[in-house]
């Protein structure tokens, strides 16, 4: 057995392992890569010695940026719900729109919500409303639902500062003024053709009503919003760091490295500078200015790393993974495997993602698995600029489609609209397909044009 079948024999083999710690003996995420990582360095014949080594340097590189831009979104995103910011914008997103046009108010609050805010935060926060709209109307919750979670979906795999982008981004070396830009060029059709327009259909389809068990929160609708803060001053905020991070990108490829405005750009367009202005900004706007107490925010910004401090480790462990492949030799070998291959880059990133997500539920690991893999691919064909950028989108596509059983967004859905597992499967579904379908097509039409 030739040098190279061992090494790709224990990138294959590495692979089914985390498959099986993760699914079989449901280990953590976080320990199942470790261990994948370290045993993959031992059946490579990597020195023991370089294998420690190898995970602190994977594990350093990757969470120096992660860390920081994830806790910092982390922090801004929980100001914005404690705050009462996810309400105003709902609301008045509904107003503005007027019920007719209800599905496309939904599908854009979910869209803006889910830049800061967790996808399953957004909707749980926001699922009284969509409980008074169907009791209102008469209508499915389906037609409510499904556009606000096509919005909090596609912002969720597809925009940073959400963390699955940023993760990807890291580990490829992509430009995030690239993701945020093809993120929004590939998730808006995606986002309407999976929310208002899939979301009339299924609705007429599958009559969902309120669950009994729900009935509680069916009442929560709050009455006077004269109390929250202003919905311009919410949506100036949330878009504040894109706007400074795009504009980062386009001084980079219109200006001299040298002249003083690019590196002012450079500096505020940075990820870690742009969301550490908007998290200070959200303390102050949506908290001291508010009556909380100092105490009061640093409370709600350390609440704010609990869920975050997982992602970032299991994130970490990705970085370790990937740092192995390239390490032992193994990226040289799948870079010049894959790099032989027919296929285009980005759509290889979409079917090792796709492969993944399907078979073990996690988008997460799904995301970092495939950039991972892609990675020694990416240096092999000496990749870089805006590719990079629909690369990452391709593997978030692939990270998105066919949400099933073993996802916890499949029961996120099924519980709180009261759904059968076959009707998750025709909405919840159909639904995250169209959005990783249509990404993906958007994703691979952009690359005729860069």
């Amino acid at each position: 057995m030739s040098h190279a079948s061992v090494l790709i024999a224990a990138a294959l083999g590495g692979i089914v392992l985390l498959l099986f710690f993760v699914m079989k003996l449901r280990l953590h995420a976080f320990v199942a890569l470790l261990l994948v990582s370290l045993l993959v360095g031992v059946a490579t014949g990597m020195p023991l010695t370089d294998i420690v080594e190898t995970v602190k340097k994977g594990m350093g590189g990757t969470l120096g940026f992660v860390a920081t831009v994830v806790g910092l979104g982390a922090m801004f995103g929980k100001m914005l719900e404690v705050s009462g910011g996810v309400d105003r914008l709902a609301n008045t997103l509904l107003k503005r729109f007027g019920e007719g046009r209800s599905q496309w108010a939904m599908a854009i609050a979910g869209f803006m919500i889910a830049i800061p805010v967790f996808l399953d935060v957004g909707f749980i926060i926001l699922v009284p409303l969509i409980y008074a709209l169907g009791k209102r109307t008469g209508r499915s919750l389906l037609h409510y639902g499904i556009p606000l979670l096509a919005g909090l979906a596609v912002t969720h795999s597809f925009m940073p500062p959400t963390p699955g982008p940023i993760a990807v981004a890291n580990l490829i070396n992509a430009d995030l003024g690239y993701v945020i830009l093809f993120g929004a060029i590939c998730g808006l059709p995606a986002m309407i053709l999976a929310g208002p327009v899939f979301g009339t259909y299924i609705g007429k389809r599958i009559h969902a009503t309120v669950p009994d068990y729900m009935q509680q929160e069916a009442g929560e609708v709050r009455e006077n919003y004269d109390d929250l803060p202003g919905f311009r001053m919410i949506a100036s905020i949330i878009m504040l760091p894109l706007v400074l991070i795009l504009a980062n990108t386009v001084s980079g490829v219109m200006l001299d490295e040298s002249s003083m405005v690019y590196q002012v750009l450079g500096f505020f367009g940075s990820p870690i500078v742009a969301l550490l202005i908007t998290t200070l900004l959200a303390f102050t706007l949506l908290g001291t200015k508010r009556g909380l107490s100092r105490e009061e925010v640093m409370g709600v910004a350390t609440k704010s790393l609990e869920p975050a401090g997982i992602i970032i480790l299991v994130t970490g462990a990705g970085g370790v993974f990937k740092q192995t492949l390239i390490d032992s030799g193994v990226g040289d070998v799948i870079g010049h495997y894959m790099a032989d291959s027919s296929l285009p880059p980005v759509l290889l990133a979409f079917i090792i993602a796709t492969g993944v997500r399907v078979i073990q539920g996690s988008a997460t690991v799904a995301m970092i698995t495939a950039a991972g893999l892609m990675a020694p691919v990416i240096t092999q064909l000496d990749l870089s600029g805006p590719i990079l950028g629909l690369i990452v989108i391709a593997i978030a596509s692939g990270a998105t489609v066919l949400s099933h059983v073993n996802d916890s967004g499949f029961w996120l859905v099924n519980r709180y609209f009261g759904l059968t597992e076959a009707q998750t499967l025709k909405s919840w579904t159909v639904m995250e397909t169209i959005i990783g379908v249509v990404g993906i097509i958007m994703a691979l039409i952009l690359t005729l044009f860069i």
